[in-house]
């Protein structure tokens, strides 16, 4: 009856150290932490901000309504207070020309202004400046001022112009949001750069 008793009771306890998690392994041992490595997609991480391009480089930029692919190159930039018959409201306009080429197999186009994308201006301390500051909207740039969209195979002068303070001018970043909601960055030299500067000032005069 003892050996009975012994062996039931062997076979209770064996139990109860399985259920316990009594197979050997430590049960108190942390838990190994979360790498912290980013994946291996390629990816940026989340809340990283993109290295703005220099003047000259061209992105390939997702047309307006998600349509087509364009690859966009800012080539010049030229700063002056007159444009035209137009006076700078702030003290400087900002004209930057671009060369917008489609990519693919339909005709692509840059989003309208009013859609809150398209073109900004950020200011080296971080304000964002919109398409229609100041007196930019009466600046006419006559060759640099297509607007249709770009048919397949085929490039187009566009432009651009911001009227802004000196301090707001000087070592700013140009912006472009395309239409997948991507910014694009390029990083504004402070004075007239680019092969086109004789041709804008040509189409800024009175």
């Amino acid at each position: 009856m003892r050996v009975r008793v012994t062996a039931a009771a062997g076979v209770l306890l064996l139990a109860a150290l399985t259920a316990c998690g009594g197979s050997g392994e430590d049960s108190s041992k942390p838990e190994a932490a979360p790498t912290s490595e980013p994946a291996a997609s390629g990816e940026p991480s989340a809340g990283t901000v993109e290295e703005s391009a220099k003047l000259g480089s061209p992105a390939r930029t997702t047309g307006d309504g998600g349509t087509g692919v364009l690859e966009i190159t800012p080539d010049t930039v030229v700063f002056t207070k007159q444009g035209g018959s137009e006076t700078s409201a702030n003290g400087t306009f900002v004209v930057v020309t671009m060369k917008d080429k489609a990519m693919t197999a339909v005709a692509a186009d840059e989003p309208a202004p009013i859609t809150g994308q398209g073109w900004k201006w950020m200011a080296p301390d971080g304000e964002m400046i919109g398409w229609d500051s100041g007196n930019s909207t009466s600046v006419t740039l006559g060759k640099f001022e297509n607007a249709d969209p770009v048919q397949p195979g085929a490039w187009q002068w566009r432009s651009q112009v911001f009227d802004l303070t000196p301090a707001q001018a000087k070592g700013g970043t140009l912006i472009y949001v395309d239409g997948e909601e991507k910014a694009h960055r390029w990083q504004m030299p402070s004075e007239d750069s680019g092969p086109n500067v004789a041709a804008v000032k040509k189409e800024l005069q009175p």
